[in-house]
């Protein structure tokens, strides 16, 4: 009997000591919890014991702070991201608006009819230009955004991109420009969005056409299981190109500043590229810039 009795009163004491120290980690956890609330630490919960489920909870609740610290890396990211954007894009536009200013007192002052047709249509022009630099603020917005998806389906990429870039004919014969076209007649389907390619190819003609000379190369071909779009254009200062920025939002390397350019238009195109399951890439070869994009090709298509 007093064996038994000295057996229990073991377990009572041993039980009593494990509740004590069960109790005294999950003070210990909320007391980490209430300090992790108050301060902006990296510090994760820690623990000295594993039963009871104390070591599962500790694990949980890490994992619950290391997602939240990602979530708040990623906001402060965007934040930081749509905060320089704002700044850089108005920078951009207080260039045409001073110059608007400028030819609106003109436009007020003259007397003649021509000169008046004449800074009507500068005005026209600069309305236009930043008419397009808040587009590419709305879209750069818009894509940076996780949330927001633009709708796959089975693109005709032959036709969309001969539609495209001869859209710019008027442009390139005030150019002087006569562009060489490599576009096979294989029908190449691609799982994409008609708009955001359209608006890919649009980004890259007009990045070449403001900052290349009059050598533009369309090239349009299947390779293998990949879909190989090129364009290129040569350059005057390709040393002054750093290729591995050109995606980089408003980068603009000395050769290639434009007052109309607000530097988001070849980000905008990676960015619906990536979207589309595509890749895009840049490189130069001596004095040619050029743009390179694959996309998985779709078979069976009828």
């Amino acid at each position: 009997m007093i064996i038994l009795v000295c057996v229990l009163s073991l377990i009572i004491i041993a039980f009593i000591v494990v509740l004590w120290k069960y109790q005294r980690q999950v003070k210990d956890i909320c007391r980490q919890l209430e300090f992790l609330k108050a301060h902006d630490s990296n510090m994760m919960i820690s623990r000295e014991i594993d039963f009871g489920s104390i070591g599962h909870l500790t694990e949980l609740l890490n994992d619950l702070l290391t997602e939240r610290k990602r979530e708040k890396k990623n906001y402060q990211k965007k934040e930081k991201i749509i905060s320089e954007t704002y700044t850089n894009l108005s920078h951009d536009i207080r260039t045409p608006l001073t110059s608007l200013d400028g030819y609106f007192q003109l436009l007020e002052q003259c007397d003649s009819l021509q000169e008046q047709e004449r800074y009507m249509k500068i005005i026209q022009e600069r309305v236009g230009s930043l008419k397009g630099m808040l587009e590419e603020l709305f879209t750069f917005t818009k894509l940076k955004n996780e949330s927001y998806e633009i709708l796959l389906e089975p693109c005709l990429i032959n036709r969309i991109l001969k539609d495209t870039v001869f859209s710019y004919y008027e442009d390139w014969e005030n150019m002087g420009i006569q562009p060489e076209f490599e576009i096979t007649e294989e029908p190449l389907y691609i799982e994409g969005n008609p708009q955001a390619f359209k608006r890919v190819i649009q980004n890259i003609v007009k990045n070449v056409l403001e900052h290349g000379e009059k050598k533009i190369k369309i090239v349009l071909k299947s390779e293998e299981d990949d879909i190989y779009i090129r364009i290129s254009n040569h350059v005057k200062n390709p040393e002054e190109i750093d290729v591995s920025k050109v995606f980089e939002r408003f980068y603009k390397a000395d050769t290639v500043r434009s007052k109309n350019s607000t530097g988001l238009g070849l980000s905008i195109a990676k960015e619906f590229v990536r979207r589309m399951n595509g890749n895009i890439e840049a490189g130069l070869e001596e004095n040619e810039f050029y743009i390179v994009i694959y996309f998985p090709k779709m078979e069976n298509i009828r």
